[in-house]
């Protein structure tokens, strides 16, 4: 072969390379960390630095569009370097930020430039921010679009902390027409305060330690009043809705019609609504507590139905991490406890580990976790799929391999996750962000190499 004029600066090579056309062998030629040219797997220039995958799957880098790492204000519950070194080994290349839990939360574009300023020198991926909607900051909207955030999130029921407000539907229609004129999404967590408070007089003298008691107080209604709210309102206005960490099979109907309709909606799941059953978490076991809550077995199968169909358009953690002391471990107090689920680093293996068990194949992976969320992100031009023009993000990983998860080897800032103890298939063996390895076999780089990405930025 004769030397190429720009030859690449490094070949990464497999025998499974997920292409947009399938699993197939290849070799990916990289430079200046674009994909230049996938080839067959011997078409490699002499000389050339090579990476063999060997028999390991190489898929796009992982694009979680569903993350909270809280920093600044409350890095001591999650920061940015320690979250993307999690992210890192576990395939992630690219995360999209959510705007609450950090301090200011991220709902105007002053704010916007202290979470900016709060990342240097600490990003092991790449990573973007999503915006936030709370009552009265409908003005702050597009500064914050103009600066770059890609999108908009929203609480219909309070979130927990005091700097990210939830908003009712006037709140809602006061900042729809901005919305609609930005053509941003607005990403919303759906339930509804009015049917929570009604269960909560009829838990009133149930055990708190009891699971059944924390999934009685947040009933399905929250989440399909909440969901019908905000397809009205995508009709009314022509809005772009995405609807985060969908846990109620119950609200699929009507996703299915407003898809049929028309409507500009997308949905994500998360693994463990895909991996959890409510009849399978004992007394105490706060390290399961997320709103909206995991569900029955039947509802979980349902969810991943619908994720086979296309009603789901993808899947993102909501890695949503807290201090231990937080999670009530002592009291196992379900009502008291914080809620989330950290498991940025698992979310590949466990939702393979469920995927493999259901007959699908790892390029259903490929579409559930990189090209899906890059979508919502406007990035799919450039993050969540291996093709030329692409930033050459991509993880190796062994679907065969299985290990227990042990909550020393995670690195997340904190270790409590309801994964700990639990066998996993699928082992990240390596991980390129932008062609420069970030993750090889346990081991990082000397230093950070992410950068932050903003909406509009080449």
């Amino acid at each position: 072969m004769p030397a190429p004029e720009n030859p690449p600066d490094l070949v990464i090579r497999g025998k499974r390379i997920i292409t947009p056309g399938g699993e197939r062998p290849a070799a990916v030629h990289i430079r200046a960390g674009t994909i230049t040219a996938i080839t067959a797997p011997d078409h490699i220039p002499p000389g050339a630095p090579t990476y063999d995958a060997g028999d390991s799957v190489v898929m796009p880098g992982i694009v979680d569009t569903h993350v909270h790492i809280n920093e600044p204000g409350r890095a001591d519950w999650e920061g940015f370097s320690t979250a993307t070194h999690a992210a890192a080994a576990g395939g992630v290349t690219t995360l999209i930020e959510m705007p609450l839990n950090s301090i200011p939360a991220t709902t105007t574009a002053q704010a916007y430039r202290e979470k900016l300023a709060a990342t240097a020198g600490k990003l092991w991926v790449d990573a973007g921010f999503w915006g936030g909607v709370v009552p009265g900051n409908a003005a702050e909207l597009r500064p914050l679009h103009e600066a770059g955030v890609f999108g908009f999130k929203c609480f219909l029921v309070p979130s927990g902390v005091d700097e990210f407000a939830h908003v009712t539907e006037a709140d809602l229609r006061a900042a729809a027409p901005e919305l609609a004129a930005l053509g941003a999404p607005l990403l919303a967590h759906c339930e509804l305060p009015g049917p929570i408070a009604a269960a909560g007089k009829s838990i009133a003298k149930s055990d708190p330690r009891s699971y059944t008691t924390w999934l009685a107080s947040r009933p399905r209604e929250a989440e399909h009043e909440a969901i019908a709210l905000l397809l009205r309102l995508a009709r009314e206005f022509g809005l772009r809705i995405h609807i985060v960490h969908l846990s109620s099979s119950g609200a699929l109907d009507q996703l299915r019609r407003a898809k049929s309709d028309g409507l500009s909606v997308t949905v994500e799941t998360c693994p463990h609504y895909l991996t959890f059953a409510a009849e399978e978490i004992s007394d105490g076991a706060t390290e399961f507590k997320c709103a909206p809550p995991i569900r029955e077995r039947e509802n979980r199968e349902q969810l991943w139905a619908a994720l086979a169909d296309g009603t789901l358009d993808f899947v993102a953690t909501d890695h949503s991490p807290c201090p231990p002391a937080m999670k009530l471990p002592s009291e196992g107090d379900f009502l008291r406890a914080w809620g989330g689920i950290a498991s940025l680093q698992l979310g590949l293996p466990a939702l393979w580990t469920q995927a493999a068990s259901r007959g699908y194949p790892v390029t259903q992976l490929a579409a559930w976790l990189c090209r899906g969320p890059a979508l919502l992100a406007g990035l799919e031009k450039r993050k969540g799929t291996i093709a030329v023009g692409c930033d050459a993000d991509l993880v190796i990983w062994n679907p065969d391999a299985k290990f227990t998860v042990a909550p020393a080897a995670l690195h997340h800032r904190h270790k409590v996750t309801p994964y700990a103890g639990r066998e996993l298939m699928g082992v990240v063996e390596a991980t390129f962000l932008r062609g420069r390895k970030i993750l090889d076999r346990g081991e990082f780089s000397s230093a950070p190499l992410g950068h932050v990405l903003q909406r509009g930025a080449a």
